[in-house]
Order: C-alpha cells, then sequence, then structure tokens
C-alpha cells in the first residue's frame, strides 16, 4: 500500500471531523474523537515518515529489479601502419587499409538458487513490518492524545466544583451577613464561614492556572493550532463496550497476542531475518553471465561472425561464511525481540485488566450512593447551621468532607477512562476514528 493511498483515505476520515470542529469553532468544545483527528490530521504525516513505509516500498521495488544487460562496442586495428610481414590474407596490404575490426557484444547476468526471488519475500515482510509499525504507533499516540484529554477534563471538573462551592459560600455569607445583624450568630463564625469562603476563592483560582495548564499541554500534543488554549474537553466518558472484558485472563493475552501490533512487526521481522538468512546460504552458489555478439574484422578470413559465452565466478576461497553467519544473529537477535515483546503484552494485559476491574468497582461505589449521601450531609449540614442546631464547624467539616469525596470522584472517572483506553491499548484494539485509515496499510 502507497502514500498516495493512504493520505486519500486519511482525507476522507479527517474532512469528515473537521466539519464538525468548524461548525462548533465559536464554543471550540472537542470530543475525544475531535482531539483524536485534530492531532492526526496535524501529525499523520510524520508518524508515518518516522516507520518509513515509503523506503520499504522502494526497497520492494529495488528487491524485485532484474539486472539490466550490458551493451558492449569495440574497435581494433585502428592504425594504418602493418609489418611488412604481417600482409593480410584478405588482400589488405601494408599501403593499403581495410578499415578496424568491430566487435558488438551483449551479456546478461543470470541469478541462479532462488536470490531474487528470496529478496522479493524478505522485503515483503519488511513492507508488512513497517506498516504495522504505523499502526502500533497510532495505538501509542492515541492513547498519549486521550490521556492529555482526560486531564483536561478532569482539572475542568476540578474547576467546576471550585466555582461551585464559591457560590455556595457566597450564598452561606450573606445569609450570614443578615444573621449577625441580627444577632443570630456570634462573629467568630461569621469570620470563620468568610475565611473558608476566602480559601475556596483561592482554590478556584488554583483550579483555573491547572486548567490553563492543561491545555497548554494538550496543545504541545495537537502542535499548537490555532486557538487551542480555548479548547474545553466535553463531559463524554468513554461507551464501554465488549472488548473482552468478561473473558479470563488466558483467553485476553491470546486475544492481544493476536491483535497487537507491535509484535505483528516483530514476527515479520523475524520472517524477514529467516528469508535474509536463506539467501546468504544461497550466495555460494555463483550466478552465471552469458554473453553473445558479433564480430565484422576485414581483416580477417571470416569477415563477420559471432560468438557465445558466459563466466562463473568460482568460490574457491571464500563461501560467503561471513554473510551467513551475520543473517544467522541476526535472526536470533530478531526472534529474541518477538519473545521479549510477548512477555511484555503478557504484562500489560494482566495490569491493565486488574486496573480497569478496581477503577470500575470505585466509580460504582460512589454512583451507588456516596456521591448522594455526601450531598444529603452538606444540605442537612447546612439546614442544621441556618436553623442554630449545629456549630460552624459542624458546616465546614461537611462542606469540605463534600469537596473531597467530588474531588475523589472526578478523579475515579478519569481513571476509569483510563483504564479502559489502557486495557483497549493493551489488546491492540483499533480506534473506530482511525481503524478505515489503518487498516489500508496492512
Amino acid at each position: 500500500m502507497t502514500k498516495k493511498s493512504i493520505w486519500s483515505t486519511a482525507s476522507i476520515l479527517l474532512v469528515s471531523f473537521l466539519i464538525t470542529f468548524n461548525a462548533q469553532a465559536q464554543d471550540q468544545a472537542l470530543s475525544v474523537d475531535e482531539v483524536l483527528t485534530l492531532f492526526y490530521q496535524r501529525n499523520l504525516d510524520l508518524i508515518a515518515a518516522q516507520y518509513n513505509i515509503d523506503q520499504s516500498v522502494a526497497d520492494a521495488i529495488i528487491a524485485s529489479a532484474i539486472p539490466n544487460p550490458t551493451f558492449g562496442f569495440q574497435m581494433l586495428e585502428l592504425s594504418r601502419n602493418l609489418n611488412n610481414n604481417s600482409v593480410a590474407t584478405g588482400g589488405c596490404t601494408q599501403n593499403t587499409s581495410c578499415g578496424p575490426a568491430q566487435y558488438y557484444s551483449f551479456s546478461q547476468l543470470i541469478e541462479v538458487a532462488g536470490k531474487r526471488g528470496l529478496r522479493i519475500q524478505s522485503s515483503g515482510f519488511a513492507i508488512q513490518a513497517a506498516e504495522s509499525d504505523f499502526r502500533d504507533a497510532i495505538r501509542i499516540f492515541s492513547n498519549m492524545v486521550r490521556d492529555g484529554y482526560y486531564q483536561l477534563l478532569q482539572t475542568q471538573k476540578n474547576r467546576w466544583l471550585a466555582q461551585e462551592i464559591v457560590d455556595h459560600y457566597q450564598t452561606v455569607t450573606k445569609a450570614n451577613d443578615l444573621r449577625m445583624k441580627s444577632g443570630d450568630i456570634a462573629e467568630s463564625d461569621f469570620l470563620r464561614v468568610k475565611m473558608e469562603a476566602l480559601r475556596a476563592e483561592s482554590d478556584l483560582d488554583n483550579a483555573q492556572t491547572a486548567v490553563t495548564m492543561a491545555q497548554a499541554d494538550l496543545a504541545v500534543i495537537l502542535r499548537w493550532p490555532e486557538q487551542s488554549l480555548q479548547f474545553e474537553a466535553k463531559e463524554e466518558w468513554p461507551v464501554v463496550k465488549d472488548i473482552g472484558q468478561q473473558l479470563s485472563q488466558d483467553e485476553l493475552i491470546n486475544k492481544a497476542l493476536q491483535q497487537r501490533p507491535d509484535l505483528q512487526a516483530d514476527k515479520l521481522r523475524a520472517e524477514q531475518a529467516d528469508k535474509a538468512l536463506e539467501l546468504a546460504k544461497r550466495l555460494k552458489y555463483p550466478d552465471v553471465t552469458v554473453s553473445a555478439g558479433y564480430a565484422r574484422d576485414p581483416s580477417n578470413n571470416a569477415l563477420n561472425s559471432g560468438f557465445v559465452g558466459f563466466s562463473v565466478p568460482l568460490p574457491l576461497f571464500y563461501q560467503y561464511q561471513g554473510e551467513t553467519d551475520k543473517a544467522n544473529v541476526n535472526l536470533s537477535q530478531s526472534r529474541l525481540t518477538a519473545q521479549q515483546t510477548e512477555l511484555g503484552i503478557r504484562n500489560d494485559v494482566v495490569s491493565a485488566l486488574a486496573t480497569w476491574k478496581s477503577a470500575d468497582k470505585i466509580v460504582s461505589r460512589f454512583k451507588e450512593g456516596l456521591l448522594d449521601d455526601a450531598l444529603a450531609v452538606r444540605n442537612s449540614s447546612e439546614l442544621a447551621y441556618n436553623k442554630g442546631a449545629t456549630s460552624v464547624l459542624d458546616l465546614i467539616d461537611a462542606e469540605r468532607s463534600y469537596k473531597n469525596v467530588m474531588h475523589d470522584y472526578y478523579a475515579a472517572e478519569i481513571n476509569r477512562a483510563n483504564a479502559y483506553y489502557d486495557l483497549e491499548k493493551s489488546l491492540g484494539v483499533e480506534l473506530n476514528s482511525v481503524k478505515t485509515l489503518s487498516s489500508k496499510t496492512r
């Protein structure tokens, strides 16, 4: 698959997303798929160039090329002076010239022992390995972009929470101002609530700073497009699909071993190294150069004549043992790399599966009642405080507990989203938004 066909497929995919992006240019609220599309729209050329798909295709063309024939031409006997004792039999004398002799030759190298076929097979494996590297880059970079996106979403959620608490304290402070004037509460209680309100405003400032930094980090990943600092992550959590979460650990590992493009690339390189070893072994079988030609020699008995012949290098002193040993070492290293990648995949799947199960359970606990309980405690504490049935310390403690629970909940949601995508990454599941593109590189 050439780069031209890859780009044509990518253009159709990217334009459809950019239409949606331009339609929402005012608020700049982007989904994770739109951010991914923007990333690949700006970085696809660099990623493809890094993994040298075009170079692999060019190498395949070189490997399949048939050696060009060689044409030769010679002119002999250009001197008009002849020795007295070398009178030409065809009537040429010392004072008479029959013209120079002309020799035309044609030679062709013929490769034997299937060397060209092995080179073609080896280069084919190299192309497939480069394409697998490209798909693996998409897998890795996609997760990197999503991590940056959800980091931005988490800071936004924390900012929203900080703003909510500031607004809440402003409401309580206004009510306390009226109560203090009427002698309902002590000045010390009023000041404590006011200090907590100021602390909440400081938390809001810090939250805004965190959002700006997260936007800048995402802008760096996206190569700093225009209005990048106005990007806002939509509150969209991943739709959890059946990617094998319910399978046993061994079944998931087997699924990953079949799908992971990095392992496929290593196995293809091992196949390429195997073909290179076979080619090195066949170098000891010499190639044959066949020659044929025509000669016109006026000073010869036979004016016009032809000739044929062949030449073969004799591997008497060197039989390419160095090339064979080098190819053998390369094959062993390629197989070892594939084994190490397989071990890494097994570890990735086990770790990602455990992290996903833990993150999913934590979010479920929050949704099953912890969030409602935290909100109910805060509301009841505020109601009791307004009626004078509880102290200001209980109010502040309830507010802090609510804030901590919400912070933990947002972090749990982000961890769950990242854990889901990490599980997809460990299994080698391709993104829907780039699946068409990456499948074209196979």
